[in-house]
């Protein structure tokens, strides 16, 4: 079972996600299938400045609320930010890259998870 304190930060950054109008949110719940984290949330920009737009949002969210990130990586060039806040890994991609990487077909053993299910 995972967690309520990454239930509740999963829950945020998406909320931030959806607040800069990220496209396609998915939620996979990768904590059976990998000491990672709890949870992987994917989502998608339409171009470099919504990319970084959107992982600005997460990280002032999550950090008003005292969620510890680790370093960011990918944010200058912007076509793969990854959000390592333990729990909870954030990957933004612009839209190439996020097709060309696939990580909802390489997660595919972890359970698809929506935002209500967070909620529950």
């Amino acid at each position: 079972m995972t967690n309520d304190i990454a239930k509740k930060m999963a829950l945020a950054a998406i909320d931030a996600l959806q607040d800069k109008k990220a496209e396609d949110i998915q939620i996979i719940d990768i904590h059976e299938v990998s000491p990672l984290a709890d949870y992987f949330i994917i989502a998608n920009g339409t171009n470099r400045n919504q990319v970084q737009a959107l992982a600005d949002n997460v990280e002032e969210l999550l950090g008003r609320l005292g969620y510890e990130r680790r370093p960011v990586e990918g944010y200058d060039s912007a076509n793969w930010i990854l959000l390592d806040y333990k729990d909870v890994i954030i990957h933004i991609f612009d839209r190439e890259n996020r097709s060309f990487y696939d990580l909802e077909r390489i997660w595919r053993d972890g359970k698809q998870v929506t935002e209500d299910d967070l909620k529950m």
